[in-house]
């Protein structure tokens, strides 16, 4: 299980930070908040896509499409570590 969180200096991020969290059972986002947060966890089976923005300057973004249930994308992110989901998701499907 690997979990990365996003940095502080990206928009909507400087108080509560968004993690990706993937371990063997799927891929989970987690946005907390002051009195309730989200989180959505996406099974590697329902994986259809996934996609990185990596600006040459600033934070990166990942993309995960899925099968029907939506998708999840959280910014924030070196473009090391979006490259490094991207590996791990791609690994597991």
């Amino acid at each position: 299980m690997e979990t990365f969180i996003a940095s502080r200096l990206t928009n909507g991020n400087r108080v509560f930070r968004s993690k990706i969290i993937i371990d063997d059972l799927g891929v989970t986002l987690k946005d907390p908040g002051l009195f309730s947060g989200k989180e959505k966890t996406i099974p590697y089976t329902s994986i259809s896509s996934v996609d990185i923005n990596r600006p040459f300057v600033g934070f990166s973004t990942i993309s995960i499409e899925t099968t029907g249930d939506g998708k999840i994308t959280a910014h924030g992110f070196t473009a090391y570590k979006v490259k490094r989901m991207k590996e791990l998701i791609l690994d597991k499907i």
